[in-house]
């Protein structure tokens, strides 16, 4: 059996920003084994799984991304959308816009520090959707 449901995230700063919470008051009662597929919908955000107990991970994550890609780079051409827009796509890139989770013994079997995250690259990126699949 499959189930689509499609999800709409409030706008968020920028940032990386756990959802683990939001995905899963959506889904509601899972099978009791099965696949949780996560698609976001965008190309200027991206989903990651990370540890989710020290949130001094997330700001570095961010941090080392910022570096990685850093925004004003005079060999972007992409740039009427903003000087952020352009680094967004190439950080999207990066980490993605799927995840794919099993859900065994009607839980998802996330490891123990671990939990879902949006990044929002975006300075006002706007409200972010989400198409969450339950495969059983």
């Amino acid at each position: 059996m499959l189930t689509h449901i499609t999800i709409q995230l409030p706008p968020l700063n920028r940032g990386i920003h756990l959802i683990t919470h939001l995905v899963q008051k959506e889904i509601g009662i899972l099978p009791a084994n099965g696949l949780l597929h996560i698609f976001l919908m965008h190309t200027s955000a991206g989903l990651l799984i990370n540890e989710n107990a020290d949130p001094d991970v997330r700001r570095d994550l961010e941090a080392y991304l910022d570096k990685l890609v850093p925004e004003n780079e005079p060999y972007f051409k992409h740039i009427l959308e903003g000087p952020d827009d352009m680094p967004a796509h190439i950080k999207s890139m990066f980490t993605g816009n799927s995840l794919s989770i099993p859900i065994i013994n009607g839980s998802l079997g996330l490891g123990t520090w671990q939990g879902i995250y949006l990044c929002e690259f975006r300075s006002h990126g706007g409200s972010r959707k989400l198409i969450l699949s339950v495969i059983s």
